[in-house]
């Protein structure tokens, strides 16, 4: 992609500075930004431009030429972050500068330390099938994904139907996987001489869903564009392509011999400098062990004070799943309507409707299915993420550093953290009352979770492998729930591609549990679920460091980041 020429970005900047000035943080809703903050929206605008690489024949250019020239130029454009004066900023534009330091330190992690077009094949699996539950997909994601479920011959949710391609849509889908062989040549070149074993590994997997995918998608295509045989053949080709690249990668993986993951100084400083959490991965190991610990405990509890009642009912059969997720649904949104936990909004409850889990049989049902076979609730109180998502859309931050989803997964504290939490929280708040045997799979989760983020921080300090991972996870899942099967794989597949984020949900819940005591504390009888809910969704998807700063004025979770904020990433072999 070419970078926007320098008039353009001066454009944009200043018309998202007019924006800002009608509709400014919610602090101070009156007041025009501070004098030197357009210098900043400016450079954002700039950056982001940047921060796509440029294109050879089609496809994104991670030659390592490439990727030491992009590393000098960002450093330029962090030199000019750094450059601007602040002085007097409010706290919400020094929020925003902090953003764009997070994110420009992702790009300088992904050049420096993860390189994951040389040390991570799963990097090159560019087909997404769903839309993320998150702001954007999980974990280290190639430029220009081909994301099929924004196509209308790829439904997106359960109230759509497949339809036809438009002319138009048909060309640029093809011309898009048109250039997978391409890619994937360029793939086996700039992996030569990779040895991380286990995303090798679990590469493999991850180009099969590939495989697959393309299958699925030539069935659609043939069903309602049949004449489209220049669309048919890119298919073809791209399906082709990826059984070759994958038949490599299962010749390969096996030779490979190296640890995958980065080691916990290169975690730390991953967690201080993009995320922005004020943690360490000792620290981190410390709490997601106190919470693998609490859950299960609780768990035990739990199954102590229901001991006299019925055990759970499972829906076996399609209609008695249609008629539990409705009544789900249905109790859920009313709950939170009626006890005023957020100001509630119409297209709240077809958010959750329209991501309604489809039916499965017994020896079908992973980990999720078990839970919401039982109660659905308990999942979807995790799937406030749907309604975070929602908001981009309805209300746009006046910011348009925060207007769209973060780079580099900064988001993850606050969107994995927030949906955990809401699981508890809700529990707390009644959502139960009518049925206790619904809090025994909320511990149920804490402790999947706990056990899957602590076996992905052992990983990452290369004293676990992502077997061994997976052996703690399924272990220390209470009830067998959590099987040896796809999710365990994909689960642990990814948060070893992407450091944080396994135990980003026990961590970043934690972390907004302490936001809440701090407001909950200044607020005394003025404090209320919705108005602090409220005021976490009006600052935005952003790392709860930041939250907590912006909603309490105070900067502490900021200056706990401590000296991981001046240290510079290394590489790894």
């Amino acid at each position: 992609m070419t970078a926007l020429p320098r008039h353009r970005l001066v454009l944009s900047a200043v018309a998202a500075l007019a924006a800002f000035l009608v509709t400014s943080p919610s602090d101070l809703p009156a007041q025009e930004p501070s004098r030197t903050y357009a210098q900043l929206l400016l450079l954002h605008a700039e950056w982001r431009a940047f921060e796509e690489p440029p294109r050879v024949r089609g496809i994104p250019d991670y030659r390592p030429a490439t990727n030491t020239r992009r590393l000098a130029a960002l450093r330029q454009l962090q030199a000019r972050l750094r450059a601007i004066d602040t002085s007097g900023w409010r706290v919400p534009e020094q929020v925003d500068w902090h953003l764009v330091r997070a994110e420009m330190n992702g790009m300088q992690y992904n050049l420096t330390v993860l390189t994951p077009w040389s040390r991570d094949p799963a990097y090159y699996a560019s087909i997404r099938t769903a839309e993320s539950d998150t702001p954007a997909e999980e974990g280290p994601t190639i430029h220009g994904a081909i994301r099929l479920w924004q196509y209308p011959v790829w439904p997106r949710t359960r109230f759509d139907t497949s339809r036809a391609l438009t002319g138009a849509q048909a060309a640029e889908l093809g011309t898009r996987l048109a250039t997978l062989p391409t890619l994937l040549r360029q793939a086996r070149i700039n992996l030569a001489g990779g040895n991380a074993r286990d995303l090798w590994v679990g590469a493999v997997k991850t180009f099969e869903e590939q495989q697959d995918a393309l299958r699925e998608l030539k069935t659609r295509v043939a069903a309602v564009n049949g004449h489209e045989a220049a669309l048919l053949a890119a298919i073809d080709s791209a399906s082709n392509a990826t059984a070759q690249f994958t038949a490599w990668l299962s010749a390969e993986a096996p030779k490979k011999t190296g640890p995958s993951g980065i080691g916990k100084a290169q975690y730390t400083w991953f967690l201080k400098n993009v995320l922005l959490v004020p943690l360490t991965w000792e620290e981190e190991v410390t709490v997601t062990r106190r919470e693998l610990a609490r859950a299960h405990a609780s768990l035990r509890l739990e199954e102590q004070r229901n001991r006299a009642l019925s055990p759970m009912p499972v829906a076996e059969t399609r209609e008695a799943y249609a008629a539990l997720q409705d009544s789900a649904i249905t109790r859920y949104t009313r709950f939170v309507r009626e006890r005023g936990m957020v100001t509630w909004e119409p297209w709240m409850e077809r958010a959750l409707r329209e991501r309604t889990a489809s039916f499965t049989t017994p020896e079908q049902r992973n980990f999720f299915a078990q839970t919401y076979h039982r109660d659905p609730i308990p999942l979807w109180t995790h799937l406030w993420h749907w309604w975070d998502n929602g908001r981009f859309r309805e209300h746009p931050h006046p910011s348009p550093i925060r207007r769209t989803p973060l780079l580099y997964n900064v988001w993850m504290s606050r969107a994995e953290g927030m949906a955990t939490s809401m699981e508890e929280w809700m529990m707390q708040a009644g959502l139960y009352d009518v049925s206790p045997r619904s809090r025994e799979i909320v511990w149920v989760m804490l402790a999947a979770r706990a056990a899957r983020g602590l076996g992905n921080l052992y990983t990452h300090s290369n004293e676990l492998t992502m077997a061994q991972a997976a052996d703690l996870h399924v272990s220390w899942t209470p009830r067998g729930w959590m099987r040896r099967d796809p999710l365990l794989g994909f689960e642990q597949h990814l948060y070893l591609r992407q450091p944080g984020y396994g135990a980003s949900y026990v961590t970043g819940g934690r972390l907004m549990e302490e936001t809440m005591a701090e407001r909950g504390r200044q607020l005394g009888d003025q404090f209320t679920m919705q108005r602090f809910l409220d005021e976490v969704n009006t600052v935005g998807m952003i790392p709860v460091s930041l939250v907590h700063w912006e909603l309490t004025g105070d900067d502490r979770m900021l200056r706990e980041l401590g000296n991981g904020a001046t240290a510079r990433p290394f590489r790894v072999k």
